[in-house]
C-alpha cells in the first residue's frame, strides 16, 4: 500500500485533542495575585477543601471564641462595671490557641508547594517570585487577624449588651482591632519563615509551634528574672524575644491600655521608640528572609 504526502506524519502540526480553547482576557499580575491571596485564606480556614480539613481549623475558631461568649455571660448576668478582660488582652491571653491556629496554617500556605514542586507551575503565569511571597504573607496574615478579630468583636456585643457606654467601647474595640492586624502580621512573618525551610508539614508545625510556645515561655521568665535584679525598665526589653509580649507592650505604649504582662504604669518615650522598630525589624526581617528563601526554590 503506498502513501500519499497528505497522509505522511507532519511532527510540526499542533492537534485538537479536544482540550477546551479560551479566548477570553488575560487578566494579568494582579489578578494572578488576587487570586493567591484569597486561595491561601481559603485554605486556611479549609474552605474549598475536603470536609476533614476543615475540622481542626473551625474547631480552634470555637475554642478560641467560646471564652469570649463565658466572659460575656458572665459580664450581663452578674452586672459587671467592665469586661473583666480587655480586647487587647484577650489574643495574648490565649496565646497558645493562636499559636495552634498559626502552626497548622502556615505549613500548609507554603510547605505544600515546596514539597510538590509547582512554583515553576506558579511562575510560568504573570506571576514574580516576590508576589508570591506577599500574597501568601498577606493572605495568612488576614486568616489569622479574622481568627484572632472574632472572639474581640464577640466581647463588643457583648459590652454593647451589657449597655457600656457606646462611644468608649466602639473605641477600645477598634484599638483592639489594630493590635490584632499587629500581632497577625509579626507571628504570620516568623510562621511562614520556619514553614519555608521544611517541605514536610509535620516537621513545619512543630517547628512553628515550639518556636512561638519556648519564645513565650524564655521571655516571660528573662522578664521576671531581671526585674527582681535590676529594674522593671530593664527587664521590659526582653519583650522583644516573644511576639505576643511585644504586641502586649506596644499596646501599653501606643493605646495606654493595661497590659496583660506586666506593669501598668506607663511606657516612656525611648522604650516606646525601641518596641515600635523592633516591630518594624522583625516584619521587614522576616519578609526579607523569606524573599530570599524563594529567590533559591522553583527551578526557573
Amino acid at each position: 500500500m503506498t502513501t500519499t504526502p497528505g497522509d505522511a506524519v507532519n511532527d510540526s502540526v499542533i492537534h485538537d485533542i479536544g482540550f477546551r480553547h479560551y479566548d477570553g482576557p488575560r487578566l494579568g499580575r494582579g489578578w494572578a495575585f488576587r487570586s493567591l491571596l484569597l486561595e491561601t485564606l481559603r485554605g486556611a480556614f479549609g474552605l474549598g477543601r475536603p470536609a476533614k480539613v476543615k475540622i481542626m481549623p473551625w474547631v480552634l475558631v470555637g475554642i478560641f471564641t467560646v471564652p469570649a461568649v463565658v466572659i460575656v455571660a458572665v459580664t450581663i448576668f452578674t452586672k459587671l462595671d467592665s469586661l473583666p478582660i480587655s480586647y487587647t488582652a484577650y489574643p495574648v491571653a490565649m496565646s497558645l490557641i493562636v499559636s495552634l491556629f498559626l502552626a497548622g496554617r502556615a505549613p500548609y500556605a507554603v510547605s505544600r508547594d515546596l514539597r510538590d514542586g509547582i512554583m515553576p507551575l506558579y511562575l510560568s503565569r504573570p506571576i514574580k517570585r516576590q508576589d508570591y511571597v506577599y500574597a501568601k504573607f498577606l493572605g495568612l496574615a488576614l486568616a489569622v487577624f479574622i481568627f484572632i478579630a472574632t472572639p474581640i468583636t464577640v466581647l463588643l456585643v457583648g459590652s454593647l449588651l451589657a449597655t457600656f457606654p457606646v462611644g468608649h467601647e466602639v473605641w477600645t474595640w477598634l484599638g483592639g482591632m489594630l493590635m490584632a492586624a499587629v500581632l497577625a502580621c509579626l507571628i504570620t512573618s516568623i510562621s511562614l519563615v520556619l514553614a519555608s525551610f521544611t517541605k514536610r508539614r509535620g516537621l513545619g508545625v512543630a517547628a512553628v509551634l515550639a518556636t512561638l510556645v519556648l519564645a513565650s515561655g524564655f521571655a516571660n521568665v528573662l522578664v521576671s528574672v531581671v526585674d527582681m535584679k535590676s529594674s522593671r525598665t530593664n527587664g521590659s526589653f526582653f519583650a522583644v524575644l516573644d511576639p505576643y509580649l511585644l504586641v502586649d507592650t506596644l499596646s501599653g505604649a501606643w493605646l495606654g491600655v493595661d497590659r496583660y504582662n506586666g506593669p501598668s504604669q506607663p511606657i516612656g518615650a525611648v522604650e516606646t521608640l525601641f518596641f515600635t522598630a523592633a516591630l518594624v525589624v522583625l516584619v521587614g526581617g522576616m519578609l526579607a528572609i523569606l524573599l530570599r528563601r524563594f529567590r533559591k526554590v522553583g527551578g526557573v
